[in-house]
């Protein structure tokens, strides 16, 4: 068994921040604030080692009107929404990163490639791509209240071609679409992907 503890902490850093953008500066930063002695290509290497396993996946940013990859910040998603919960027992960091990796997850399982979106400064969770066809997702824990439903619907109002957009939560009944973008239970994110592919 190798061990080595800059490796465990990177791992960490990343189960911690997962579906956050972050950047290897950032993490960089964040061990020198610790006194924690690194390099960018350090890190760098340690978290192509770690995507090499397939512990996590990156998952670049992309101009949706541009329609090409952004450099800089991107996000992580881990392979097993377990870790967090091997690492602090209980449910204290909430449910919302918890959702959008299963969603991550979901669509790589279905063959996607899978970008974060960027629409006129409006961060979008997911644009998906499939043979020639796209789909926008944003998601959400529970849409509790109108500041929360208007959250996660604008971003997805910011993009002005046809394909799909659609809003996933967890909540018990489903909202009305919104300017064609619909609501969906995750349980239910399968069956409308297949839906679209048909």
């Amino acid at each position: 068994m190798i061990r080595n503890k800059l490796l465990e902490d990177i791992f960490i850093y990343l189960v911690n921040n997962a579906s956050n953008l972050i950047s290897i500066t950032n993490i960089l930063n964040f061990f020198k604030s610790k006194k924690r002695k690194t390099t960018y290509d350090t890190i760098s290497n340690y978290i192509g080692y770690i995507e090499d396993t397939f512990l996590i996946h990156k998952v670049e940013r992309y101009d949706i009107r541009g329609k090409e990859t952004i450099s800089g910040n991107c996000k992580y998603y881990i392979n097993d929404l377990a870790y967090k919960n091997y690492l602090y027992p209980g449910y204290g960091y909430g449910f919302g990163y918890l959702i959008e990796n299963a969603v991550y997850l979901e669509l790589l399982r279905m063959g996607y490639e899978v970008y974060t979106g960027n629409a006129k400064g409006k961060e979008i969770d997911f644009v998906a791509q499939k043979t020639g066809e796209t789909i926008y997702i944003q998601c959400s824990y529970i849409m509790s209240d109108q500041s929360t439903i208007k959250r996660e619907f604008s971003p997805l109002e910011t993009i002005n071609d046809n394909f799909p957009k659609v809003v996933v939560s967890i909540d018990d009944m489903v909202l009305p679409s919104h300017n064609g973008i619909k609501h969906i239970q995750a349980w239910n994110l399968r069956n409308e992907l297949i839906y679209h592919k048909e």
